[in-house]
């Protein structure tokens, strides 16, 4: 089973201390734009790392709390790495302020891994983005190099023979939401 991973604990720094997660988007929160976005590409169970904000009620979603929040990125990747059922083949990690990810995004990381990719990144212009696919065999390397706010990227780095590239420019759009800015162009736009 491909289990989904969003990581939705930060503080929002530089958008005033404003939860990225408890952001309104299109009618609720960003942090359920992004959750459906997982479940409707194909990943179940969808795990949440949440910290600095809890959500009430995340329908369908498996919450996973990360009292590190503050430590950075890596520990909600550590804490849902942890919290994931031994059943879990695959995971597909996501972040919370990139609403431009598709479901059909998800899908194509997922079908590279079908054909037997072991870590399968979305790619943007040559660039690896969001989502990312690692097979359960990664899991503790993954966990064991992730410091700060660096997340995966460390895996990734030290293991580039592992890595599909998933071009995805087609399907999807890597801007994140880091400042008000952010938000209110994500707002307007038609797509995605």
């Amino acid at each position: 089973m491909v289990a989904g991973l969003l990581l939705a604990a930060g503080a929002g720094r530089r958008l005033g201390g404003r939860p990225k997660a408890l952001l309104p988007f299109r009618g609720g929160l960003l942090v359920e734009h992004a959750a459906q976005t997982l479940v409707l590409g194909g990943c179940d169970p969808v795990y949440v790392v949440l910290g600095a904000a809890d959500v009430p009620s995340l329908e369908g979603c498996i919450k996973v709390h990360n009292g590190e929040w503050a430590t950075g990125m890596a520990s909600s990747l550590r804490a849902g790495l942890a919290a994931l059922s031994p059943e879990t083949s695959a995971v597909v990690v996501l972040l919370v302020d990139q609403p431009g990810i598709t479901p059909e995004a998800v899908r194509r990381v997922i079908s590279a891994h079908d054909q037997d990719a072991t870590v399968a990144v979305a790619t943007y212009r040559g660039e690896r983005g969001h989502p990312i696919l690692f097979d359960r065999a990664h899991f503790r390397a993954i966990s064991q190099s992730a410091t700060g706010d660096s997340g995966a990227r460390a895996f990734l780095h030290e293991h580039p023979q592992l890595v599909t590239a998933v071009p995805c420019d087609d399907i999807a759009d890597p801007a994140d939401i880091d400042f008000p800015a952010d938000l209110t162009a994500w707002i307007g736009k038609a797509t995605y």
